[in-house]
Order: C-alpha cells, then sequence, then structure tokens
C-alpha cells in the first residue's frame, strides 16, 4: 500500500569487535549497533561467498518472510579503494530489510542469525544484484556487507489490540482488526485515537517504524489495502516528507505497541490527485487502522 506520497515502501547487545573475520583476512571494528570500521587487506575477496558472525545475539531468530531491522554498511570490495557504496548510517536511522527478499547472498548471510548478532558476508557477483545493480553498483562487482540484526519481526505480528470507534467507524479487536465504515456522509475534519496505547517507545521524526495497517475508502466501504493479507510488516521513516500528512501527524507520539484509528479527509490524504492505482479519487475520505509494532 502507498501511503507514502510516492511510496511506502528494511534485544541489543552492548559491545566492540576489532576480529579478523575467519577466511576473509580483515577486521571490522567498532560497537554493535555503531558505524563500522573495516580494515581490507590486499586484493581481492577469495571466490564463493564467505560470511562469519563476529557477535552472537540472544534474540529472536530470523525467518524467511520476517522484516530484520539492520545497521549496516556495504562495500565494493575492488583490492583497491574498497569504496563504501550503502550505509544505513548515512540516513540517521536503521533499514528494514524483508529476509527472503534481499540478494541471495545476503539472505544466506542472515537466514537463521540471531537479534543482537553482528554478520559480516563478502558476496560474489553470483549472489549479488545480478545484471541490475543499483546506482553505484556493477553487475560483476564484488561486496562486502557489515549487518548489526536490531530487531525481527514475524510474519502475522499484530498488537493484538482492543475493539474501538471513532465518528462512526469501528474496528474490531484482536491480531487482525477489521474495519467497518458507516454509510452516510463523512466527517469534513482528521481525527485519530490511539484505540490500545502500548509502553514501548515513542515514534518520532527520523525515527523507523515497523506496522500493520489496513487502509479504507469511506465511501464504497472498500479496503483497498491491508499488510494482514500477506501478514507481513511494513517500515517506513516518520518525518522525511515520505508519508501522507495523517499519518505523520496521527503517529508522531504514539508508543509502540499501540493500535491507532484515524478518519482522514483528502487535504490529509492523497489531495485533489487522488490516488488511481488504488481507486481513490481526490474527494475520497479515507479510514486507518495502524499497530505500531516497534520504534527504532
Amino acid at each position: 500500500m502507498r501511503v507514502l506520497r510516492a511510496v511506502l515502501v528494511g534485544a541489543v547487545l552492548a559491545g566492540c569487535s576489532a576480529a579478523p573475520a575467519e577466511g576473509l583476512e580483515l577486521k571490522v571494528a567498532g560497537a554493535f549497533g555503531a558505524r563500522p570500521t573495516v580494515d581490507f587487506p590486499e586484493g581481492r575477496p577469495a571466490p564463493g561467498l564467505q560470511v562469519d558472525e563476529l557477535t552472537t545475539g540472544k534474540g529472536a531468530r530470523l525467518e524467511p518472510d520476517d522484516v530484520a531491522v539492520v545497521q549496516y554498511t556495504a562495500h565494493v570490495w575492488d583490492g583497491g579503494r574498497n569504496r563504501l557504496v550503502d550505509s544505513s548510517f548515512t540516513r540517521g536511522a536503521p533499514a528494514a530489510f524483508p529476509v527472503g527478499g534481499l540478494l541471495p547472498g545476503l539472505d544466506r548471510a542472515l537466514e537463521g542469525r540471531t537479534v543482537g548478532s553482528r554478520v559480516i558476508a563478502a558476496v560474489p557477483p553470483g549472489d549479488g544484484f545480478g545484471p541490475n545493480p543499483p546506482r553505484g553498483v556493477s553487475p560483476s562487482d564484488e561486496l562486502f556487507y557489515v549487518v548489526d540484526i536490531l530487531g525481527a519481526h514475524h510474519k502475522g505480528a499484530s498488537v493484538e489490540g482492543r475493539a474501538g470507534t471513532l465518528a462512526g467507524v469501528r474496528v474490531s479487536g484482536g491480531a487482525r482488526p477489521a474495519l467497518r465504515v458507516p454509510a452516510g456522509a463523512p466527517p469534513a475534519r482528521f481525527a485519530s485515537t490511539v484505540v490500545e496505547r502500548g509502553s514501548g517507545p515513542r515514534a518520532r521524526p527520523g525515527r523507523l517504524v515497523v506496522a500493520q495497517y489496513a487502509g479504507a475508502v469511506w465511501g464504497s466501504r472498500r479496503v483497498f489495502d491491508t499488510t494482514w493479507t500477506s501478514g507481513l510488516p511494513k517500515a517506513f521513516k516518520l518525518g522525511d516528507g515520505g508519508l501522507i500528512r495523517a499519518w505523520e501527524q496521527a503517529l508522531t507520539g504514539v508508543p509502540a505497541g499501540s493500535r491507532v484509528l484515524m478518519v482522514v479527509p483528502p487535504a490529509y490524504g492523497y489531495g485533489a490527485p487522488g490516488f488511481p492505482a488504488y481507486g481513490i479519487k481526490g474527494d475520497d475520505t479515507l479510514v486507518f487502522v495502524v499497530d505500531v509494532l516497534a520504534v527504532y
């Protein structure tokens, strides 16, 4: 579901590692969760995928279809500059990795690892991006990742919130809430309420929020998108200009573990252009229920 103006859309152990990676002949230094420094050896890496675990966490184990919240850096390992090509640290917030939907080498490196682990991986081109890599990477590049696993959110995760109402809209309780939109004209003003209040960290601008949600069009009472169909959580960053105004306003300050219900007039949603791909017209009022699973 695209609640972005463009697209909605990826147990911490303290410690420091400055250890050589067995078989990789390099050193990675820095505290878990902090930007690492990498001392590359001369020359290119040995052939094949190479993976090592510098810190072993005691949290949940990553499974296919999980959303892994991570801090990471990625280099092109070319035996020369070994340049940095991507890093969550440059964006000021962790990233969300869909386990099972990553480049093959990174999926193999992360599946089965536990939260609190620092994993490093030398990824050959055959396990990389293939013929269409992102900018700054060529199809023949060897990649090197340092990944700190901060959290794991399993398929089907939810808040298990209570039922609630707002402006005549009803949301059921339980693990998979259902929206019931009344007949008649919608209210003219934006409104939101916290149906179930959690006790976790609060969502703030610049933080990564992991959520499940459903959205409906008031006039047709039609659910146009929901993560609960697949059960796969989504992640987004507050305050970066990507989310619709309603989500920014309704979720800011809300603690993790909360369920939020909102009624969204066009000015707080997609505005006059609407969202044709989802059958949303410029004058449609929307309804959302959002489970805030975690905030990082």
